[in-house]
């Protein structure tokens, strides 16, 4: 239905015309896939109709989205600043557990690495369980480590609990984005995804103003500032993540009926975890036929996930991320280090005020770009290939600028930059890989897009920054040119992306039914 989307796609010109033709196109395209269909002219939802139920799943699921991502974003930004809370009195994270650069470098790659073994299993569970309830049961179990913090004494705690961060942390990207793909067509999903993206920005904005806060705190009780801080995140995230249960919907009511069976709850515990629907049984008729194609290819055998895990766009959309993704982390966990050493002469408190701005930045591109992504599909790449091209300035800016000010602005520039990339990555991934493999198309590519390209957060945080003290007396100059190069590797990998696009096919896999090869039937709404 992406001729007759009015959402970001543009008015059609003579809107009853193209609308008649594209109906019978729709009717002629049934037909031929499926001998048996019933369906009629009158049947096929209209530009206007669609825009409402879409609207209608975006009060719904956005909204869930974007607090989920928020909490569970807040906490890597909130770490990044606790190492710099109360420095002044030695209360500080890294000052109190007497941790070394080598400590905290290695701490952060850890939880990288988490997320890079656990992010493709994590999102594969969740394509055989209701997804609202695995979603939610990541929430919780974030909340639940970061209350774990105030029990920290030693750089073996540290390292441990930041593993166990992105363990628990796993598959919260990628299963949005496989969340998403359940409900919004593709031409749909670079706005939403960057709408609950925004979540990522206003937490790490959010983390310096509320560290801000709670180096005030400091001492109360007995407790450090950032001990309060995680007292409070943590048991805020906890209650919210339980609430998801029945908040976000399951899967469409014609796919959830495919998989009841697979519920890891008592089939008498169902009708309380089960949320109710947001559409009307009309809505729920015009979604099917708009999402028809995405809903064909459900199950998928351990073959189709090979086939995805070695298709050439998968490894072009990773090099992507690993760019991106890898700048992205490393200035929310050392843009504080950052301003630090430009500016010596400021407060903990100072520097937490500093950061926010840099996210309201990266929030500000994806509400204005990511639309023009979706409105504009056939040329996400030069939106993606722009964007990184503002990071790279950003980061020249910093690193060579004259004045701590003008080095500051440089990481505005750069979050600027930052904001849109990631969205469309994970657009193009689920885009891409649902169209060719279905199901486990859009689980197994964006998983292996938010895993493995996470070597780039392993690179920016382990082996830069903090990982090479030498670099200090530079001002951090080398770690970040070696971020411009990371970037300008994730504009090659979109243009090899934009090539691969052109010249290999994105029809279905052999036109089967991926998943049904031994029965021969195909699953359809």
């Amino acid at each position: 239905m992406s001729d007759l989307d009015t959402d970001n796609d543009g008015a059609p010109g003579s809107p009853s015309i193209k609308e008649d033709f594209v109906k019978q196109q729709i009717l002629s395209e049934s037909a031929e896939n499926d001998p048996e269909s019933d369906l009629t002219c009158e049947e096929i939802p209209t530009a206007k109709e669609l825009d409402k139920i879409y609207r209608h799943l975006d009060y719904r699921i956005i909204p869930a989205l974007w607090c989920l991502y928020f909490l569970t974003s807040f906490g890597s930004s909130a770490y990044g600043n606790t190492l710099t809370m109360n420095y002044e009195t030695n209360h500080s994270l890294a000052a109190s557990l007497d941790l070394k650069g080598k400590d905290l470098s290695t701490a952060s790659a850890l939880y990288y690495v988490a997320y890079i073994l656990f992010d493709l299993p994590m999102n594969l569970i969740m394509t055989k369980l209701s997804p609202q309830v695995w979603l939610c049961r990541i929430v919780v179990s974030v909340g639940v480590v970061y209350v774990c913090y105030v029990s920290l004494h030693n750089a073996a705690g540290i390292e441990a609990i930041r593993f166990m961060s992105g363990f628990v942390g796993s598959g919260t990207w990628p299963g949005m984005t496989y969340y998403i793909s359940l409900w919004y067509p593709e031409q749909r999903t670079a706005k939403r995804i960057g709408y609950y993206f925004t979540a990522a920005q206003l937490s790490a904005s959010a983390a310096g103003l509320v560290c801000a806060g709670f180096q005030k705190m400091d001492m109360v009780r007995g407790y450090y500032g950032w001990k309060w801080l995680y007292i409070v995140y943590g048991s805020v995230t906890i209650a919210c993540g339980i609430s998801l249960v029945w908040w976000l919907p399951d899967r469409p009511e014609y796919l959830a009926e495919k998989t009841r069976e697979r519920s890891i709850l008592p089939r008498f515990l169902r009708k309380y975890f089960t949320p109710v629907q947001p559409l009307t049984e009309r809505e729920k008729r015009l979604h099917g036929i708009d999402m028809k194609q995405r809903y064909k290819k459900i199950s998928w055998t351990f073959g189709d996930l090979l086939r995805v895990m070695s298709d050439a766009r998968s490894w072009a959309l990773i090099i992507m991320y690993f760019g991106v993704v890898g700048t992205g982390f490393g200035l929310a966990v050392f843009a504080t280090t950052l301003i630090q050493v430009n500016n010596p002469t400021l407060s903990g408190i100072n520097i937490s005020l500093l950061y926010a701005p840099i996210w309201l930045f990266d929030l500000a591109a994806i509400l204005l770009i990511t639309p023009l992504a979706d409105r504009y599909k056939n040329q996400r790449h030069y939106f993606f290939c722009g964007s990184t091209l503002i990071i790279i300035v950003g980061l020249i800016v910093t690193t060579f600028a004259k004045g701590p000010w003008n080095r500051w602005a440089g990481l505005l520039i750069a979050g600027f930059g930052l904001g849109p990339t990631v969205p469309i990555c994970m657009t193009f991934a689920s885009e891409i890989m649902t169209k060719v493999y279905g199901d486990v198309g859009c689980a197994a590519a964006s998983a292996l897009v938010s895993g493995l390209g996470n070597l780039g957060s392993v690179t920016s945080t382990y082996a830069l920054y903090s990982g090479w003290p030498e670099d200090r007396k530079n001002l951090y100059r080398n770690s970040n040119m070696m971020l411009v190069v990371m970037c300008g590797v994730s504009i090659l990998a979109c243009i090899a992306l934009s090539i691969m696009r052109k010249y290999m096919s994105e029809e279905p896999y052999g036109k089967q039914k991926l998943g049904d090869e031994t029965n021969g039937t195909e699953e359809s709404i």
